[in-house]
């Protein structure tokens, strides 16, 4: 079968000019991806991605272009531009390098996270959004539920949470539906490919506060992060910029309670819940 380039869009951002101009330059060159990737530490499949756009170009490799093509730092500068831009595609990208993610980390400040979510709970999260449409939200729900079947899978990814108390302690549908939600989260705080961590409101301040955090580990071995705010969120695919993340994570996972001391609160809430 001829390999088929893939279409390129140059004016729709700096990553998709960053890819346009790559090609461009490679073929002013003569040279194949084949040949490329013999030349730049990059295989022929992660170029063919980074000239459509799919992924932005690995820390480095940009210099390795401007040597190879002598272009004077035209890709670094371009690279610049490529790593403080919002991908007008961040969420289904996410979605899309959470299903082949092998690890997956995540801070909840104020509600259960989707993959961790019960039916009915999802289903009131939803409600809560005006301009859905009930039908919208039974679409949305079982969209929610078909991603969970991942964590079900024979090959699961390793998955670790750490949830600001609110999420536990807001009666998210009512004290029934946030018993319901609690018991299936009990299983998952201490298993072989999963771990819960509670950060108590004690622990006052702190840098996530305000929002929640996905941080990705792919099969391929790039890391992502995707940031949530209320009326933002950023897809960070820089590895400086996920290293940042990466950093107050681990930070604020050494100040949350253990998974042990996590399922004694969750019971004790559950208690709650019941009087």
């Amino acid at each position: 079968m001829t390999f088929q380039p893939g279409r390129l869009t140059p004016s729709r951002s700096a990553r998709h000019l960053y890819g346009a101009d790559l090609r461009r330059h490679r073929r002013n060159a003569d040279l194949s991806l084949a040949q490329l990737a013999g030349e730049v530490p990059c295989s022929k499949s992660q170029l063919a991605r980074i000239e459509t756009a799919e992924i932005m170009a690995p820390k480095g490799l940009s210099q390795d272009f401007d040597r190879l093509f002598s272009t004077d730092g035209h890709f670094t500068r371009l690279y610049d531009l490529v790593r403080r831009e919002a991908h007008p595609d961040e969420y289904r990208r996410f979605m899309a390098f959470e299903a082949e993610a092998q690890y997956i980390c995540e801070f909840a400040g104020h509600t259960v996270p989707g993959l961790l979510q019960t039916e009915a709970y999802a289903r009131e999260l939803l409600r809560c959004d005006p301009e859905l449409s009930s039908e919208q939200v039974e679409e949305r729900v079982q969209a929610r539920m078909s991603r969970q079947e991942r964590l079900r899978s024979e090959q699961p990814p390793h998955f670790w949470a750490i949830f600001d108390e609110a999420v536990i302690r807001r009666p998210i549908g009512g004290w029934r539906v946030m018993r319901e939600q609690l018991a299936a989260l009990l299983p998952l705080v201490e298993s072989a490919r999963s771990k819960i961590q509670v950060l108590p409101f004690e622990h006052g301040a702190h840098a996530f506060l305000g929002g929640s955090l996905t941080l990705l580990k792919l099969r391929r071995g790039a890391e992502v992060a995707y940031e949530e705010g209320i009326a933002a969120s950023r897809l960070y695919e820089d590895a400086e910029e996920v290293g940042k993340r990466q950093r107050i994570y681990d930070a604020l996972r050494a100040y949350a309670l253990s998974p042990r001391d996590t399922a004694t609160l969750i019971k004790q809430v559950m208690e709650e819940c019941a009087t």
